[in-house]
């Protein structure tokens, strides 16, 4: 493939900035960066490469695109510009030549569930008025317009349902799940814990409820009064005094259980408290609109024959058919029909024609979801802008990669800088300029080892991508073939695109199960096969007897969540703060030193370490805390030293500098240890879990599951375990799950990593292509087998694979 040569970012600087061929960094130290500076040429696409954690996306992201936003803030409108101060530009000392940037990135918060395929393609504003213009409607009805097409609209929502499609309800069973405990001993399940709890408990007693008496000696009716009335009756309660407190009566509200889980399930902030109320909650399609989200007079319209019901369920694929075999009636449905396809074109074009419009935004990969976004920014035709992208090859496979490339291209010929933060050896090599991070992670990184043409970065020695790159690096060892044990059957499968799959899943061995993106792979492992091995592990005869499942999903979904907090080290961690002299002195306990709860923490930021920026007409951005500075805690929790640093310091460090700091402490050393050896030693302790890329936190799943010595067989379900991950890191990865296959227990990954899969002892390929045209098992065999399989898109990569790795 033929790339024009990129300027020379080392010409020396011409008089004019703004005519500057160059982005030019001076002094980045964001993170783990050491006053790093680079020239990166423009209008060319510059790939940044490193091992994981080594600080390519505190340059990319961190740095550059930082640095574009604060510019673009500044620009907007002046009252912006204070609000600068508080979010913080980043630590450089300069940048030059740098064009507006738009991100993509995988970290993004997880969308919503009226979010989908076609809210994030604006591809559902187009068939809306599409409907709306060119519709068939009923005799004698009245036109709509697009908004009545939309079930997130008032206009347009299903009212039985407000447009979600399916309606949440509750009983007595779920309700009250033993009914031999009385109201006293905690019958009513669903209603909050704590003193909410024992208000209600007690207004039901002052309105004269037995409450000491089982549940199921209660008359009926009394027993649907509790659970359902409508009526908030306010009494006056004379609480039962305390030994050491007297309580003065008061007026207590009375909340039914079925009012109290459906306030908290749509109303409640709380996530925790919203996972906790649809435990009690049974959902089903809304009876009124049959799970359609739209009201009866959008649904009466058709076009080509079909609902725009139908018409968002199709694949992509069948509807692009669909539109240009609809002849058209009229001008307005042309233009329309044009525009739709236009826009469904570089979604295809990206390897998603298998999803529909109303598959929602929650249940699509990171991968999928920021091609998708890729695709309607190549449809913006934006020019002279920086784009930013975070792993766009993420989930795919490597027949899809090539249509990536040609995609990445076309933004560039269009007169953009494309900046792509990447581990795929693919889009490394197709790269115009590499800039090389490195040479290790955390503290051991943060040096630019290379900025250049790709084949220049040959002679840097120190550089892991150097050696994954040019071959240096010695091949996975080949290992004796294990045999396989029992199997896992699991036959006629039925569910999304997979038709009756029958597939067999050996016992005692690592499976790797390969194809094409949308080809089925994760709904066979992470669905089926979870389901089916979950429903069997209390039958006695069953060879396995756990089950794990490791996924990409956040470990948190807020920054309260962090490394320390998911492994438990917390806890270890605040009972040695405990234990110091001088918390004894202050009589203070381990919830002193825990950034969740008033007492210890600072309470200007209530212990989140930044307050919220609220920008008119922007999202809403993050600004450290004015008064902790971002510590978390207050003053007075800060004097209190372990071996000398305070708790702040404490999470500050890195896993590396903690397993030694700790390492006369065997319940924090373990976890460290198991963190340390899944190659996650740059991370800090109190990073945040909204921080972590989807790799990292399936990794730390995977830590916190190593650091428990099992014996039991227990099965391993992995879902790309390998994505967001340096050649370098994929190996130390894959020590540690051949190492749980070597212990006696079974491996199935989801994975499109070939050197991988070639080290695989069993492997499952579907397809032959996504979505409707997939969904079956071409090929099950040893590595070998599958390589040589006729009518496998897998086959001829696995192969050549298998030729420079010497496999297994």
């Amino acid at each position: 493939m033929h790339h024009s040569p990129p300027p020379d970012p080392y010409a020396p600087d011409p008089p004019n900035p703004s005519h500057d061929p160059c982005v030019r960094v001076r002094g980045a130290r964001e993170h783990n960066l050491r006053g790093v500076d680079v020239d990166i040429p423009r209008d060319a696409l510059t790939v940044f490469t490193g091992v994981s954690g080594s600080g390519k996306s505190s340059l990319a992201f961190g740095t550059l695109y930082a640095e574009a936003q604060r510019r673009y803030f500044e620009s907007v409108a002046p009252y912006a510009r204070r609000l600068i101060h508080q979010i913080g530009a980043p630590k450089v000392d300069s940048v030059t030549g740098l064009p507006p940037a738009v991100s993509l990135q995988q970290r993004r918060s997880s969308p919503g569930s009226r979010s989908s395929v076609g809210t994030v393609t604006l591809l559902s504003n187009s068939l809306r008025m599409l409907y709306s213009r060119a519709g068939a409607y009923p005799v004698g009805a009245e036109r709509l317009d697009s908004d009545s097409f939309s079930p997130n609209t008032t206009a347009g929502a299903c009212p039985s349902c407000q447009g979600l499609g399916r309606v949440h309800h509750t009983n007595e069973k779920l309700l009250v799940p033993d009914p031999a405990l009385s109201i006293r001993q905690g019958a009513i399940a669903a209603w909050p814990g704590a003193w909410q709890g024992k208000n209600l408990r007690d207004v039901l007693d002052a309105l004269g409820y037995d409450v000491d008496r089982p549940w199921r000696e209660l008359a009926a009716e009394d027993r649907e009064w509790i659970l359902f009335t409508r009526e908030q009756p306010v009494v006056t309660v004379h609480p039962v005094r305390d030994a050491d407190r007297i309580q003065r009566p008061y007026q207590g509200t009375y909340m039914s259980a079925h009012r109290y889980v459906m306030r908290t399930f749509s109303d409640s902030k709380s996530a925790t408290l919203r996972a906790r109320a649809e435990r009690f909650l049974t959902d089903a399609p809304c009876p009124v609109c049959e799970g359609r989200r739209l009201r009866p007079e959008a649904l009466a319209v058709t076009f080509a024959g079909r609902t725009i019901a139908e018409a968002a369920a199709l694949a992509l694929t069948d509807l692009d058919e669909v539109l240009a075999s609809t002849p058209s009636q009229g001008e307005a449905a042309r233009v329309l029909i044009e525009d739709l396809r236009s826009r469904i074109d570089p979604v295809t074009e990206l390897g998603l024609g298998y999803l529909s419009l109303d598959r929602t935004a929650p249940t699509l990969s990171a991968g999928e979801l920021q091609r998708l976004r890729l695709a309607t920014q190549l449809r913006s035709g934006l020019f002279g802008v920086v784009y930013v992208l975070d792993e766009p090859s993420a989930g795919l496979h490597p027949a899809d990669t090539e249509a990536l490339l040609s995609v990445l291209d076309r933004l560039k010929a269009a007169g953009n800088t494309v900046f792509v933060v990447e581990h795929h050896l693919d889009v490394v090599r197709h790269a115009d300029w590499l800039v090389d991070v490195g040479p290790a992670a955390g503290e051991h990184g943060g040096r630019v080892l290379h900025s250049g043409p790709p084949a220049a970065l040959a002679d840097v020695a120190e550089s892991a991508t150097a050696r994954a790159l040019f071959g240096t690096e010695e091949p996975f060892a080949p290992r004796p073939a294990r045999t396989a044990g029992a199997t896992i059957r699991l036959s006629g499968v039925r569910r999304h695109n997979l038709r009756g799959v029958d597939a067999e899943f050996p016992l005692g061995v690592f499976t790797a199960v390969t194809g094409v993106s949308g080809s089925g792979k994760s709904t066979l492992v992470g669905q089926a096969l979870a389901e089916e091995v979950s429903g069997r592990l209390t039958d006695q005869d069953f060879p396995v007897r756990r089950l794990v499942e490791v996924d990409q999903k956040p470990i948190g979904r807020t920054p309260r969540s962090n490394l320390a907090t998911y492994t438990g080290l917390f806890d270890v961690v605040r009972r040695l703060f405990t234990a110091t002299e001088e918390a004894k002195a202050r009589g203070w306990r381990a919830g002193r030193f825990s950034f969740n709860v008033p007492g210890g923490r600072c309470e200007t930021c209530q212990g989140e370490g930044f307050v919220s920026v609220e920008l008119l007409f922007l999202p809403s951005t993050y600004a450290p805390c004015p008064q902790c500075a971002g510590a978390r805690y207050n003053s007075e929790t800060l004097e209190v030293r372990y071996r000398g640093l305070n708790i702040a310091e404490v999470l500050g460090l890195t896993v590396e500098a903690a397993a030694g700091f700790f390492a006369e402490v065997p319940a924090a050393a373990r976890s460290l240890r198991a963190l340390e050896e899944i190659g996650l030693g740059y991370l800090r302790l109190g990073q945040p879990a909204t921080e972590l890329s989807g790799g990292e936190a399936q990794r730390v799943k995977l830590a916190s599951e190593l650091q428990r010595s099992r014996r039991d067989h227990t099965l391993y379900l992995l879902d790309e375990p390998t994505t967001g991950l340096h050649p370098a890191d994929v190996r130390v990865l894959m020590r540690q799950l051949h190492g749980l296959v070597d212990a006696g227990h079974s491996v199935v990954v989801v994975e499109h990593d070939m050197a991988v899969v070639a080290g695989a002892d069993w492997v499952l390929d579907m397809g032959p292509g996504g979505g409707a045209a997939g969904g079956r098992v071409i090929a099950s065999g040893t590595p070998r087998e599958v390589a040589r399989t006729p009518g496998s898109v897998t086959a001829g990569y696995l192969a050549r694979a298998l030729g420079s790795d010497g496999g297994s």
